[in-house]
C-alpha cells in the first residue's frame, strides 16, 4: 500500500510579496519551495494555479541548473531565470536554501526595477528568517 506524500507545513511568506505586487505591471508573485510547494502567493492567484506554478517553477529551476551545468561542464549556481511570452514575463530568483521567488508581469514591465525589488525582498526574507526564534522540537537538551 502506498502512503500518500505528506506536504510539509511552512510559515506563510506572502508578506514578502506585497512590495512587488505594488510595482507597475506586476500581476502575480509567489514564494516557492524547491520541491514544488507554495510558501506564499499573491491574493489573486487561485490555489490550483499556484500549485501548478509551484510545480512548474521547481522543474524550471532544476532545468536551468542542469542546462547551465551542461554548457559550463561544471555545477553552477543559478542566479535568475527569465521567461518571455506574449502575455508577459516570468522572473525567478533563488530566495534562500531550497526556495525561489517568482514574479509574473505584463509585457511592458521595467525588468530592471522588478529584478532590483526582487533582490531587496529576498534580502528581507533572509533577514526575517534568520531573526526568527528557533523552534523547540521536543528533543532532549
Amino acid at each position: 500500500m502506498n502512503t500518500p506524500a505528506r506536504r510539509r507545513v511552512t510559515e506563510d511568506k506572502s508578506w514578502v510579496l506585497e512590495p512587488l505586487l505594488e510595482l507597475p505591471h506586476v500581476i502575480h508573485a509567489a514564494v516557492i519551495s524547491g520541491d514544488g510547494f507554495i510558501e506564499g502567493s499573491s491574493p489573486g492567484l487561485t490555489r490550483e494555479a499556484g500549485e501548478g506554478v509551484a510545480a512548474m517553477m521547481s522543474a524550471l529551476q532544476g532545468a536551468g541548473r542542469a542546462v547551465t551545468a551542461a554548457f559550463a561542464e561544471r555545477d553552477a549556481t543559478l542566479r535568475q531565470t527569465v521567461v518571455e511570452s506574449e502575455q508577459g514575463w516570468v522572473f525567478a530568483i533563488p530566495a534562500g536554501e531550497n526556495t525561489c521567488l517568482a514574479v509574473f508581469a505584463g509585457p511592458e514591465v521595467n525588468m530592471g526595477i522588478v529584478a532590483h525589488h526582487m533582490q531587496v525582498q529576498v534580502s528581507t526574507l533572509g533577514t526575517k528568517v534568520m531573526n526568527s526564534p528557533a523552534r523547540d522540537l521536543g528533543s532532549p537538551a
